[in-house]
């Protein structure tokens, strides 16, 4: 996989820093999107540590310039795209009756829309080198709940899309999977975390541990493991792996 390029959204912090440095070990360059540069220059000297030559793209995946933007810096400075790793976008984590129109409408149009249509972008240079595309969605789009309803929606909107977008892979030779984690421990979990603990009246850590009693799992996920299932799925060894959801998450989702 030498002499590839990844592209990887949401590369400033969580899953998509840490999956950009992992990548680094496979491709010679990996292009860095998200909308924070300054966050954006660190995962970029740890991915020159790691071997490969970054690209940093500051770019906010909610516009459509965006995109041009994106594969047109790419191409300018590499001449060629290999994979693409969509995992930039959070949605809000409020209640199915409380969420406004516009948040809804701003959750989907990173996570699903600004994925869509960076991978459309992107696809015949795909075409063309017979890469590999990650769409990220979570492991909500298979157990929804009322507290979660616009996160769950999204991202099971998402495992269709990248079903989608595989059926064209296969006459097109691109390979094309989701990947949904589970409760990963990042800046965003704890956040999360924060507000949920004032919301019930507990000490941040009382929170994390009632979450985990709750989902009934053992711990949470780092950045790292979710990185490792990445680099696999776009590695030669996973080639014949195309249209599928690939979930990890601890055990969380209980059903079949």
């Amino acid at each position: 996989m030498k002499n590839s390029i990844a592209i990887v959204t949401g590369a400033s912090a969580g899953i998509g820093a840490a999956t950009a440095i992992r990548l680094a070990k496979d491709f010679s360059g990996v292009v860095l999107v998200a909308r924070r540069e300054e966050e954006l220059k660190i995962t970029a000297d740890a991915v020159k540590a790691a071997g490969a030559e970054p690209l940093i793209i500051a770019a906010d995946l909610r516009q459509v310039a965006a995109v041009d933007v994106v594969i047109d810096e790419t191409i300018k400075k590499f001449g060629r795209i290999d994979a693409v790793i969509n995992i930039a976008g959070a949605v809000p984590q409020i209640h199915l009756f409380e969420m406004t129109d516009e948040q809804w409408n701003d959750g989907a149009e990173m996570k699903l829309h600004g994925a869509r249509r960076l991978t459309i972008k992107a696809w015949p240079y795909l075409k063309e080198s017979k890469g590999s595309v990650i769409l990220t969605s979570g492991n909500s789009a298979e157990d929804p709940k009322p507290g979660f309803a616009a996160v769950a929606t999204i991202n099971a909107a998402i495992v269709a899309l990248a079903k989608a977008f595989a059926e064209q892979g296969i006459l097109d030779g691109v390979q094309v999977n989701s990947v949904l984690p589970g409760p990963v421990m990042s800046d965003r979990r704890i956040g999360f975390l924060k507000k949920w603990s004032a919301a019930n009246n507990m000490t941040l850590e009382e929170a994390k541990t009632k979450f985990l009693v709750d989902a009934h799992i053992e711990r949470y996920g780092e950045p790292e493991e979710i990185a490792e299932l990445m680099a696999f799925i776009v590695s030669p060894a996973a080639r014949w792996m195309t249209g599928t959801a690939v979930r990890m998450d601890g055990g969380e989702v209980k059903g079949i």
